[in-house]
């Protein structure tokens, strides 16, 4: 297959990841409608992450949070989004580029986002999901283990 001029991958990646703007805004004005919750994972190294120390030390690579009931501020903007959440009872500020953003699930909804995200050879280590307060996932499918509305994006490295 011929190397493409136009940076597909990277077109379709911004346009999924404006999806993720566009709900956490609708959040922003209207709250969080029925059911509805996330999970965001992002890169806790990507350039304009802002997280504090102590969970910078406990997910140096990638950590999962919950958007359900226990949040506040929650700020949208263009190309990255903040939000307050709490760690074992401890309350957080978070800032996080959506292009930091590797994963976006509503469980409720069964809907999901996975974005590609190169990386070096060297793969990271597993990391425990973030604890901060919520529910605990129940297994209805939110790993996304059937890919049931899973949109995945890869489309791997030019060689």
């Amino acid at each position: 297959m011929p190397d493409s001029l136009i940076p597909y991958d990277e077109i379709v990646q911004e346009a999924l990841r404006a999806v993720v703007g566009r709900v956490l805004r609708e959040v922003e004005r209207d709250g969080l409608p029925g059911e509805h919750h996330f999970y965001i994972t992002f890169k806790t190294g990507a350039a304009g992450v802002e997280i504090p120390s102590h969970l910078s030390e406990r997910f140096p690579d990638e950590m999962t949070i919950v958007v359900q009931n226990k949040f506040w501020d929650l700020t949208v903007g263009d190309d990255s989004f903040s939000i307050g959440l709490s760690f074992n009872q401890i309350p957080a500020n978070l800032h996080v580029p959506y292009a930091a953003i590797t994963a976006f699930v509503d469980p409720s909804v069964d809907f999901g986002l996975q974005f590609h995200v190169e990386s070096d050879a060297t793969e990271p280590a597993p990391h425990e999901d973030a604890e901060n307060d919520h529910p605990e996932p129940t297994s209805d499918g939110v790993d996304g283990e059937d890919g049931s509305n899973v949109v995945t994006v890869d489309f791997g490295q030019k060689k």
